[in-house]
């Protein structure tokens, strides 16, 4: 469900993260789903040196995120057993967690070998950064509305089961396209669409391979959670503005809002940022788009966003197919008004409007997406609700 791009796969390289540590090899980076626990302690903090990449400038100031100047821990009771922060970061095999209430740290802490200067990707964590894309360029006039048709932005999908799709269908995930995300099956659409071929005069070989797609449901009726449509509003994004997405990206929010390190954002086969994944940050940047967001989507002191564009993208547009949760624009809405952007292997980005609370964690879970580790999760952010309530 909260999807992967295996693509690039082909193009990977050969090379060591340091002294004393080798990144994946060529053979296992055939398939990012199967790293062991040691390639992935190191793949996932060096990704510009396995994968192509474009740069996300950071400015020259960073956003402050103030300590809240004392320790904090929290004891809870899971599953019978006693649980603390040490328990939960072992248990779930983090890299980094991150607690910011009212706009100051309260805990911040690593593992995994990795360090506060080390970026993490995001996998789907950054299909709602892409998302927020969408307003920018809807702001600055690059995007007349999310009521537009898609194929107003991408012509190459003229013809096929996008017509009378929109740019709000892609982003709540209820096209009515057919999709198969099945990370095990090895002829699923999320395991191919980014391997194919580019359609004709060139076409990115995402949209080419989107738009052989059948339609299985009138647009807007069923949600269905799709990485590729998620790529789409990436290229939808990168033409309508007629700029790289990481350029953009650094352009709106990364340079003004002061990220304190460039980011780092994985390519397809055609040279084009992934909108559905991985973009690689510090624990701390993370904590900052958190900020963006929860702070209203201003940057240097001007507004990035229409004015209604993160109330719309932060509540339920549709009821979606896992547990309780509703979907956003590429955001997951808990039914307490909280809402996340997930990645399998255990990232997240957890904000708390009412509570003025984010969490993030950075993970490398032994599966991608398993309902044990997402337990152990929530039971965590609950404890830590309750202790800073």
């Amino acid at each position: 469900m909260r999807g992967l791009i295996l693509t690039a796969l082909a193009l990977c390289l050969t090379a060591t993260a340091g002294a004393d540590e080798t990144l994946p090899p060529q053979d296992a980076i055939s398939s990012i789903l199967f790293w062991t626990p040691a390639q992935q302690a190191t793949g996932y903090r060096n990704i510009e040196h396995i994968f192509p990449t474009r740069v996300i400038k950071a400015g020259g100031k960073a956003y402050p995120l103030p300590s809240a100047g004392s320790s904090f821990d929290v004891s809870y009771d899971f599953n019978g057993a006693k649980w603390n922060t040490d328990a939960f970061m072992k248990e779930n095999r983090l890299s980094g967690l991150l607690v910011i209430k009212d706009g100051r740290i309260v805990l911040e802490r690593y593992g995994l070998g990795r360090s506060a200067e080390d970026r993490w990707t995001s996998f789907s964590v950054g299909k709602s950064v892409t998302a927020t894309l969408v307003g920018a360029a809807i702001k600055d006039g690059h995007i007349r509305s999310l009521d537009a048709p898609v194929t107003d932005y991408l012509p190459g999908l003229r013809g096929s089961a996008y017509d009378g799709v929109t740019i709000r269908n892609l982003l709540t995930m209820t096209s009515g396209v057919k999709w198969n995300e099945d990370y095990s099956d090895p002829e699923s659409d999320v395991a191919r669409f980014a391997l194919g071929a580019p359609g004709p005069d060139g076409e990115n070989p995402i949209v080419a391979y989107m738009a052989k797609l059948p339609r299985e449901a009138p647009p807007g009726t069923k949600f269905v959670y799709k990485t590729g449509e998620s790529d789409l509003i990436g290229v939808l994004v990168s033409r309508a503005t007629g700029k790289h997405l990481a350029d953009y990206l650094s352009e709106k929010i990364w340079s003004p809002f002061g990220m304190e390190r460039d980011g780092i954002w994985m390519l397809d086969r055609a040279g084009e940022e992934l909108g559905g994944c991985c973009i690689s940050m510090t624990l701390r940047d993370y904590g900052r788009f958190a900020l963006f967001v929860l702070n209203g989507g201003i940057a240097a002191g001007e507004p990035v966003l229409p004015p209604d564009f993160l109330a719309q993208a932060t509540r339920a547009q549709v009821q979606s197919d896992w547990d309780d949760y509703g979907y956003g624009f590429q955001w997951w809405i808990r039914s307490d008004g909280a809402y996340q952007a997930v990645g399998i292997f255990g990232q997240s980005l957890y904000i708390n409007p009412a509570e003025r609370l984010i969490i993030v964690t950075n993970s490398a879970w032994p599966n991608a997406d398993e309902s044990g580790p997402y337990a152990i999760q929530d039971a965590y952010v609950n404890a830590v609700r309750q202790a800073l309530h």
